[in-house]
Formats: structure tokens, C-alpha cells, sequence
């Protein structure tokens, strides 16, 4: 065959294949996908600042609206465990373990389980309805989960194969859309979501947060999530500050993240005769203990605390006492098992830590409270890379990038040696015991009708596509 008609050839399969519907509707899909998560991620941010005001606005209307929150926090965690529980099984908590676990699962149904449509809806409403209730949580958690789960619903409809791939591109995508932080979202899903990252992963990532971010910039148009904060270490005492606020922040983080791990496990325990009712007490509760320290703080610690992080990054000085009532009404919050996540509440006791220190050390609030979240971020999450963009990205702060790499380090290390197991990786442990104690439980149901009957088990066994 001569060369040019070879070439020719050649050429007429290349077109044939790139006009190929079966090429192009994956792709086409996963970008739907991708761009839906955008969107629902916007709306989810809309709805929640819309819950918190009007938590805002009961809680402030009447000469008794304040005593409000005694019933209505309550009433609202035991509502929304109760849900959660009945109707929403693995909507409970941040999202992200559900999202980190259902990576280890190798099985369609398994990974169903934590990650579905169905999840994904009980998830936003449910943290609406604590948000609406006063609970100290953020939505960040919840929309990896709900990211993840969309990009598994559109890979399946697409006939896309890739679930481990799918799960982090969703999750990278839902922070960069939550935060309006591309990057960070990025770096989160390298970091955080998958410690043993595959290079192979690395397109699927980068189109669904260039796709998202795109779909959020659309509906949001461009900003950063705490202002713009431009400021920089300039003495040796702001120097000092940064090796006290990431050994302090450090430290704190692995406290918090260490009782949550030692708690739950005791509180899993003690629920296992009666989980519904023993679950909807715990919430009520939690629910209790956290208006009583939103009435004690004055209101402060209810919500996500943006509203006091963003005042500490533009120069306010929070009460000394502020990130203490933060970190214990989150700390609540968390054990109650309602959805809702803790990047946002984490942000909020950071820089309320960072303030008290820097008003100790009489330095700049603003440069303070940016090193405190910092320090106390990656001490909680131990994953100091995704600390420091996210932080970056959210305050434009590029005088002080050495300085919250600084900070971000300390927390991450001084965290390590209190702290072994990360937050997010040891609470994914029960998420995945409970899934393969429910797929165990499921096959020896079937086992019995197989055994009798002498027919081999109809359902297909799908390899791992991971």
C-alpha cells in the first residue's frame, strides 16, 4: 500500500473514532456533571446563608428571642438526627469520611451506600435544617459528599468506569466551588482525599474543578472568601507569632480531632441496643449544650462563624474567649451526629485563636487571625498544603505566604506528635466497617435461598474498577 494512501487511511479512522458517540458521551457527561456541581453548589451556599439569617432573625425578634434558641436548637438536632437516621443512613457528619471511604469500597452497591443522589439531597437539607437551628457547622463537608455523589450518578448514566477517579474529581470539585478556591481544591484532593494519589486521576481532577469553578464564577462572579488581607510579618515579634500560633493551633487541632475520634467510638458503643432513640437523645442534647453557649457567647458561636472570622482578618479583634466557645459548640455539633461539616467552624475558632494571641503579643489582628486558622486548620485536618492554599486563596494574603506555609507546618507537625491518625481518615473507618458489615449481611441472606434451591446467585459479581 503506498505511503499516502496509508496515510489517508489513517486519517479517515481518526475522524470515525472522534466522531464516535460512544467516545464523546462520557466525556459529555462528565462534564455535565462536573458543571452541575458548580451549581449546586452555589445554591447550596445561597440556602445556607439564607438559613443562618433567619436563625438570625427568630433569634432576634421579641423581647424573649433570645431564650428561642433553648427550643428551637434542640428540637432541630433531634429532628435533623432523627432524619438522618430513618430516612438519609450516612448523610450524618462532614461528607468527607463518607467520601474517603467509599474510595476503599470496590463494589457499585457498597459505594451506593455513601454516596447517592438520594445521600447527596438528605445532606444539603439537613444541614439547612441545622444551620436553621443554630448548630455550629459549615457546608463545605457536606458538598464534597454531595459533589462526589453527583459525579458518580452522571458516571453511571455515562458508562464511565473510573469510580475512585470520579469520587476524587467530584470531591476536589465540590471544595473549589464551595470556597471559589480552584487550587485548593486541587491540592485537597491530592492531599487529603487520596494519600495514595494515581497520576492517572490528574485530568479527571482538573476538568471537574475548571468546570465547576466555572459554573460557580458564572452564578457568583469572582471574589475571596474572606475579603482581601495583605499583610506580612515586618518584626520579630509577628515572627514570633508565627511559631506560636501554628505550635498553639497545632495543638488544638490534634485535641479536637482526638477527642472526636476517642468520643465517637464510645458514643457508636453505647448506641448499639437502641440507635434511633439513643441517637435522637444524644442530638437533643448536643443541641442544648450548644444554645446554652450561643446565649452565653451572645449569639457569637451560632452558625458557621464567617461573619467573626472575616471581622478578625479585616482588623477586628474577637473577645479573648471567642475561639474556647467556638471550638466547643463545633465540638458538640460534631459528636451529634446531624450533617454538617467543620471547615468553616474550623476557620472561625483559628482565628479567634490567632486574635487572642496577637492581642497577647500586641501584634496585627489581621495578620494574626490569618496565621491562627492556618496553625489550627492543618492541625485538625493534618494536611498543611491544603491549609495554606486555602487560606491563601480565601484572604489574597501573598505578603504572608511564608509566613502561613510557617504556621501551617507547625500545626500540621506539632498535631502529628499529639495526634497520630488524621480526623477525616479515621472517622471514613466506621463508614467502611458499617458497608462491608451491611454487603456481608446481604450475602449471607442470599446464601440460604441459593443453597436450597441449587441455583447460582443472579446477581453479576463486578470486579473492582478501581
Amino acid at each position: 500500500m503506498p505511503p499516502l494512501h496509508r496515510k489517508s487511511k489513517i486519517l479517515r479512522r481518526s475522524r470515525i473514532l472522534w466522531a464516535s458517540p460512544a467516545l464523546w458521551r462520557p466525556r459529555l457527561v462528565f462534564w455535565c456533571g462536573a458543571l452541575a456541581i458548580g451549581l449546586v453548589s452555589v445554591a447550596f451556599a445561597k440556602l445556607a446563608d439564607l438559613a443562618q439569617h433567619l436563625f438570625g432573625r427568630i433569634t432576634a425578634a421579641g423581647p424573649h428571642g433570645d431564650l428561642v434558641p433553648l427550643l428551637l436548637t434542640p428540637a432541630g438536632f433531634a429532628l435533623s438526627a432523627y432524619l438522618a437516621l430513618r430516612f438519609f443512613p450516612n448523610s450524618q457528619g462532614s461528607g468527607i469520611p463518607q467520601a474517603i471511604a467509599a474510595r476503599h469500597l470496590h463494589e457499585d452497591r457498597d459505594r451506593q451506600r455513601l454516596l447517592s443522589l438520594k445521600v447527596a439531597f438528605g445532606k444539603v437539607m439537613l444541614t439547612l435544617l441545622g444551620l436553621f437551628s443554630g448548630a455550629s457547622i459549615g457546608r463545605e463537608g457536606p458538598t464534597v459528599q454531595v459533589g462526589a455523589s453527583i459525579m458518580l450518578a452522571v458516571a453511571r448514566f455515562g458508562g464511565m468506569a473510573q469510580a475512585r477517579g470520579l469520587i476524587l474529581a467530584g470531591s476536589a470539585a465540590g471544595i473549589a466551588a464551595a470556597f471559589n478556591t480552584p487550587l485548593a481544591g486541587i491540592v485537597f484532593a491530592i492531599e487529603e482525599m487520596g494519600r495514595a494519589y494515581e497520576a492517572r486521576s490528574n485530568g479527571l481532577v482538573l476538568t471537574a474543578v475548571i468546570l465547576s469553578g466555572l459554573a460557580a464564577l458564572g452564578l457568583s462572579g469572582t471574589y475571596t472568601y474572606f475579603g482581601l488581607a495583605s499583610i506580612g510579618p515586618a518584626s520579630a515579634r509577628e515572627w514570633l507569632l508565627v511559631v506560636v500560633c501554628g505550635v498553639a493551633g497545632g495543638a488544638l487541632g490534634a485535641g479536637f480531632s482526638g477527642f472526636a475520634l476517642s468520643l465517637g467510638r464510645r458514643i457508636r458503643r453505647w448506641m448499639q441496643p437502641l440507635p434511633l432513640r439513643r441517637s435522637v437523645l444524644l442530638a437533643a442534647g448536643c443541641g442544648l449544650a450548644v444554645a446554652l453557649i450561643g446565649l452565653a457567647s451572645g449569639g457569637a458561636t451560632f452558625g458557621t462563624g464567617y461573619e467573626q472570622a472575616r471581622g478578625a482578618i479585616e482588623g477586628q479583634a474577637l473577645p479573648p474567649f471567642f475561639f474556647l466557645e467556638k471550638l466547643l459548640a463545633s465540638f458538640l455539633s460534631m459528636i451529634s451526629g446531624i450533617p454538617g461539616g467543620i471547615f468553616a467552624p474550623s476557620l472561625a475558632v483559628g482565628a479567634g485563636l490567632g486574635s487572642s494571641l496577637g492581642l497577647a503579643l500586641g501584634t496585627s489582628i489581621t495578620l494574626a487571625a490569618t496565621l491562627g486558622m492556618a496553625g489550627y486548620f492543618a492541625g485538625v485536618v493534618q494536611a498543611p498544603m491544603t491549609a495554606f492554599v486555602i487560606i491563601l486563596e480565601m484572604t489574597g494574603n501573598h505578603d504572608g505566604v511564608i509566613a502561613i506555609m510557617g504556621a501551617s507546618m507547625l500545626g500540621y507537625l506539632t498535631s502529628r506528635l499529639l495526634q497520630s491518625e488524621p480526623l477525616y481518615h479515621g472517622l471514613s473507618r466506621s463508614f467502611l466497617a458499617a458497608a462491608m458489615r451491611q454487603s456481608r449481611a446481604e450475602e449471607q441472606e442470599a446464601r440460604p435461598d441459593t443453597a436450597e434451591t441449587g441455583a447460582e446467585d443472579p446477581r453479576p459479581v463486578k470486579k473492582s474498577d478501581a
